[in-house]
């Protein structure tokens, strides 16, 4: 279905699908379950009610909340108006605010809490905000509530054509929200996506996810990130039911609402492997039975696929070649046969702890690790191994149901132009590792305010540096292979700037240099090359030890914790650093960076170089 905007698939769907579940939440012990026709009435009072307020078209909005049922309320009532969102979640630290607040020139802001209020109180004196809105019912001075500003609407039918036909006052090409990501200057860089790079996402994904009106989609991602948010726009555009879960309640909400579709980040996956090992830990022999099953699972899965040609080639083989390759696997998916069918039935046992009726489980916002891509799948549930970043509104690529490639990231979405190239901008050939570019109706225009960054971002021929490394196979499925940009990207999803951490780190006495790691981890770990005759003194001063080698350090997981400890009181809230920018761990290399090997010329720190060198090490430190 073609739509003219976002509000305009609004509109539609509320009117196909009137009478079905929109969405489903908990508030404490209570459940709610709104209906579309509900979700219209409440977006078309937040709108009167906003607009009420002076909010209009293009206006600039702050919006600070975590997932609940009026974000998307308050989202879809600021889309109806023409307003632009400025999504951020209550974790944002109070300078980080003041500055996306200053720098996307905001004229409103809605908050969350109370809690939340209080926290930016201070900040917010020194900023000129037109009104600010709260989402809870409590009443202060300050500020005005969403109860407050709706407590006198009532929508006349002159009224509801009116907001209907607000479907006309916005054009495609609107910027529709402002998403500041982190940017590697220290400075969040504000991503400018309008109507149609949203919807072309809501128009190419659900034909390979073969989406439908009956499909029940479980949502645990913070909604202001752009992959959740895709998700949702994605899900009401076809008349799903959306049902919030949260971190706490995720392994109990999918066995009671038995979804067919789950979007989250790579740490929850991880999460749910852990549970369930940990689980079967505590008896070994079920355990072992298990492991064996899946074991099972995983080899038979494996040589049926190379028999099928489904993992990932970089050249054509022979008629000999393809022969030999396929010979032994033949052989293994015979024997394998009447066991790998006793493991499927036992597996499909395991596959009710995620509802039993999933058809497809999504993983975006960072790198899955190949083990637990291959755990899922061996479970009998299909992975989708998704590729996408904000500046793409998110969608790239992915290993859908239009991909059997497996350990790949499936091919570019219809209508998207990608490619590798080297550092000369040649394009490479499959096989060959280079840099991502993308081009396609679902890149942003450019950044907010940042002419320069924008400018740097794109090749002259109007492709996006994704920042991303990769390479083809010869059916065109993309592999990521790591990342030409600084930016560390977690397990779950949140983007890091490393020079700021390192930056606050410098000023202990001890420290010549540092690395932040932790790409696809599930935290932040930390490379010290020290003087080690200030770390000797600060040890002995700081917590009246002595040491006599780096090794002494390490091997004493007190001082090493005392030493963590320390470091991470430089990245408090207060200081501007986020909760999950904190260390988990720390190691000191006993050889520094050399210039030519880890640094370059100008003794910038090579990182991928370091990466790759100290990668065994980062794995142990990470785990």
């Amino acid at each position: 279905m073609n739509y003219k905007n976002l509000f305009d698939m609004f509109l539609k769907t509320c009117k196909q699908y009137n009478n079905e579940l929109a969405f489903v939440y908990r508030v404490k012990n209570a459940e709610y379950k709104i209906t579309y026709q509900k979700l219209y009435t409440d977006v078309l009072n937040l709108s009167s009610a906003f607009q009420e307020q002076g909010i209009k078209k293009d206006d600039k909005v702050m919006f600070v909340s975590d997932n609940r049922y009026e974000w998307i309320l308050t989202d879809l009532a600021l889309l109806s108006i023409g307003a632009i969102s400025v999504p951020r979640g209550t974790d944002t630290p109070s300078q980080e605010l003041e500055y996306i607040m200053t720098h996307s020139e905001c004229k409103f802001l809605i908050l969350e809490t109370k809690k939340t209020f209080l926290e930016y109180e201070e900040m917010l004196k020194t900023l000129k905000i037109e009104k600010i809105f709260l989402i809870e019912k409590k009443e202060h001075d300050s500020y005005l509530t969403y109860k407050q500003i709706q407590k006198d609407i009532n929508p006349t039918d002159k009224d509801i054509e009116y907001f209907d036909n607000l479907v006309n006052a916005h054009d495609s090409k609107d910027t529709f929200t402002i998403i500041y990501t982190s940017g590697t200057t220290g400075q969040p860089k504000g991503v400018i996506l309008n109507h149609s790079n949203m919807l072309y996402n809501i128009e190419v994904v659900p034909e390979i996810i073969d989406l439908n009106k009956d499909d029940v989609w479980l949502s645990i991602l913070p909604s202001w990130h752009v992959f959740e948010r895709g998700v949702e726009y994605t899900a009401i555009s076809h008349g799903c039911k959306i049902i919030y879960s949260s971190i706490k309640t995720f392994s109990q909400d999918l066995e009671y609402y038995k979804p067919t579709l789950v979007a989250t980040v790579p740490r929850l996956w991880e999460s749910m492997y852990s549970k369930i090992n940990t689980k079967l830990s505590k008896d070994p022999k079920k355990a072992s039975i298990f492991n064996k099953l899946v074991d099972i699972s995983k080899a038979y899965r494996y040589n049926m696929r190379i028999l099928k040609d489904q993992l990932p080639r970089f050249k054509d083989d022979t008629l000999k070649e393809s022969i030999c390759k396929k010979f032994l696997p033949l052989l293994k998916v015979i024997s394998l046969y009447p066991l790998n069918l006793f493991a499927k039935k036992k597996l499909s046992l395991v596959q009710q702890k995620f509802g039993g009726k999933m058809k497809l489980a999504i993983s975006g916002g960072g790198a899955l690790p190949e083990y637990i891509d291959e755990w899922i799948d061996a479970l009998g549930i299909r992975i989708v191994n998704s590729y996408g970043m904000t500046e793409c509104a998110p969608s790239i690529a992915g290993r859908a149901l239009n991909c059997d490639i497996f350990g790949t990231l499936g091919k570019p979405l219809r209508g998207t132009s990608l490619r590798i190239v080297n550092e000369a901008g040649e394009e490479l050939k499959a096989g060959e590792v280079g840099s991502i570019q993308v081009k396609g109706p679902q890149v942003m225009s450019g950044y907010y305010n940042s002419e320069e960054d924008t400018k740097k971002t794109f090749t002259k021929d109007g492709y996006l540096k994704t920042g991303d490394l990769g390479k083809l196979t010869i059916s065109g499925e993309l592999i990521l292979t790591g990342r030409s940009k600084e930016i560390i990207v977690l397990a779950n999803g949140e983007n890091v700037d490393p020079s700021r951490i390192e930056s606050a780190i410098s000023i202990m006495p001890f420290i010549n240099d540092t690395m932040l790691i932790g790409q696809d981890k599930k935290g932040l770990g930390l490379l010290i090359v020290a003087d080690f005759d200030g770390l000797k003194e600060f040890v002995q001063v700081k917590f009246n030890k002595a040491i006599k080698s780096f090794e002494c350090v390490m091997k004493d997981q007190h001082i090493v914790n005392d030493i963590k400890k320390e470091l991470n009181e430089l990245l408090q809230k207060k200081h501007g650093f986020k909760p999950f920018e904190k260390l988990q761990n720390i190691h000191f290399l006993e050889k520094e960076f050399k210039m030519g090997e880890e640094l370059t010329n100008t003794l910038m720190k090579k990182r991928l170089i370091i990466d790759q060198k100290y990668k065994e090490l980062i794995d142990k430190i990470l785990k």
